[in-house]
């Protein structure tokens, strides 16, 4: 089938472009963002086309031609206005679908009914029901918890446990819960292309086990060989404080924490089981929550996650790409250019640029980089605690601590734009060049003042910035010497002791 995903540069997008491709269907991305999806292992086998869901003449465009449409777009954590803007959106959607002759939508919301759900959740519920109201026949899945490597849900549940061997914790922690794997997941959403004949409605799917959070904390502890947690429930921790303490310890930021925390507040169970009239249970059964568990800490522990939380664009972060223009006309523009010169390969350093971040540092100063970290998540930013998705590659889209990998030129580019809390745009640039038999790194910090306060922080900031980014190219350099130094010794042992064979060979 000719298939459009929205939302592929996020968790689940992401993830289910492979499996449509892997199944036969042809398959169309829409995205506000192309290029962030230009990294993807899969971009070179589907058409990626620039819409956003709330433009009727883009997205329609997009429809144009599809049997089927899949509709993975929320406004989690966006600001105070994002059950506006998810109405609008799903509207339009449903609207441009029925215009472009799509016979099929799907979407993924969330489990959970009633007066007292979460505004959040109450939004996505929202969604599906303006999709099903439209001429295009939908079909609204109904998740609760996702367990998979890197999603929030997981992330959340995987540092709070790991982090706190004794927890005062709020009351949800006793709230029944029915997780269920990703892979489930996925194989849910792709089945649902291929459902035969007219089908309109909303279907809850979960797993095989039906557990309160305090359950899944302890039988994850089990599984990654911790010891019991102590688990104090209190009930004076509301959702506020509940998400700032989630914000804190875990990499999951407030603003995402937050609704994940306010949905756990009302049970999330299935209802019903309609899903296997139209979808069987696969022959094993559906995946227990054990045994996710055990899938994604594998997954993580191989360096083979192929998507996280983080994957979509951060909600309210700049999305504006660097100016090229050395003229630009767009306002003042403040650069701190560096650089570094090595005897080292060009592909030693580039090793070393491209594995930069994460628990591998920033190669300056580790305290600074840590207290502007912890300064950002104070203020609500996403702070240093993303992490990398891959410890040794990246790609265009992938969240690095508090950037987003803006564009990779491999051996050549790699350029980062901030996505910390700023009064302007930010962007990092690290290159390498050859030259006379040497190797060049140029570094380059660029910063776009918003308004007068924008002026004065980078004025404040500038004798810090000539410490930190003075220090980077030197200490990037100096590694990437010594990695090549230390992967040279064997291979200079090597032709030694094969020059020795052979001069004894010749005597």
């Amino acid at each position: 089938m000719r298939i459009l995903v929205t939302g592929a540069s996020g968790y689940i997008g992401g993830r289910l472009v492979p499996e449509l491709l892997k199944v036969g269907h042809t398959v169309r991305c829409a995205a506000r963002h192309p290029e962030n999806l230009r990294g993807q292992p899969w971009a070179g086998d589907v058409e990626t086309v620039k819409a956003d869901v709330l433009d009727p003449d883009a997205i329609g465009a997009a429809l144009d031609g599809m049997d089927v449409a899949y509709y993975l777009v929320h406004a989690m954590g966006a600001g105070r206005d994002f059950a506006e803007r998810d109405r609008e959106a799903a509207w339009t959607f449903a609207d441009a679908a029925a215009r472009a002759g799509v016979t099929r939508i799907v979407y993924l919301g969330g489990l959970g009914s009633g007066r007292a759900v979460s505004p959040h959740l109450r939004s996505r519920n929202e969604v599906g029901e303006i999709l099903l109201a439209g001429e295009s026949p939908a079909i609204v899945l109904r998740a609760a918890t996702i367990i998979g490597s890197g999603s929030a849900s997981f992330e959340m549940l995987r540092y709070l446990t790991e982090r706190l061997p004794v927890m005062v914790t709020p009351r949800w922690v006793h709230t029944r819960i029915q997780p269920i794997a990703i892979r489930d997941v996925l194989r849910y959403l792709t089945a649902c292309a291929s459902v035969p004949g007219i089908v309109r409605g909303s279907f809850d799917i979960g797993g095989p086990d039906i557990l309160t959070y305090q359950e899944m904390m302890q039988r994850y502890a089990a599984i990654a060989g911790l010891p019991k947690r102590l688990i104090i429930p209190v009930p004076v921790l509301s959702p506020s404080l509940s998400s700032h303490w989630v914000g804190v310890v875990t990499p999951v930021p407030r603003a995402i924490a937050r609704p994940l925390v306010e949905g756990l507040r009302t049970e999330v169970v299935c209802r019903d089981h309609a899903i296997r009239a139209l979808i069987p249970d696969p022959p094993g059964g559906l995946i227990g929550f054990d045994e996710s568990v055990e899938l994604a800490l594998r997954r993580i522990r191989e360096a083979s996650v192929a998507t996280r939380w983080s994957s979509a664009l951060t909600p309210g972060r700049p999305s504006d790409p660097l100016p090229s223009d050395p003229d630009w006309a767009g306002g003042s523009l403040y650069v701190d250019e560096r650089v570094a010169v090595t005897d080292a390969p060009a592909d030693s350093v580039w090793s070393v640029i491209e594995g930069i971040g994460g628990d591998n540092g920033w190669y300056s100063l580790p305290v600074a980089w840590r207290l502007r970290g912890f300064l950002d998540r104070l203020v609500g930013g996403v702070g240093l605690r993303r992490g990398r998705r891959d410890p040794k590659r990246l790609r265009v889209g992938d969240a690095l601590d508090f950037w987003r990998v803006e564009d990779v030129v491999p051996h050549r580019l790699l350029r980062l734009r901030a996505e910390m809390m700023l009064p302007g745009l930010a962007w990092l640039e690290l290159g390498v060049h050859e030259a006379h038999g040497r190797t060049l790194l140029r570094q380059r910090a660029v910063f776009h003042p918003r308004g007068l306060l924008g002026h004065l922080y980078w004025k404040v900031l500038t004798p810090f910035h000539g410490i930190i980014f003075g220090r980077m190219p030197r200490n990037i350099v100096r590694e990437a010497a010594r990695q090549a130094s230390r992967e040279e010794t064997p291979r200079e042992r090597t032709r030694t002791t094969s020059g020795e064979r052979k001069s004894r060979s010749n005597a």
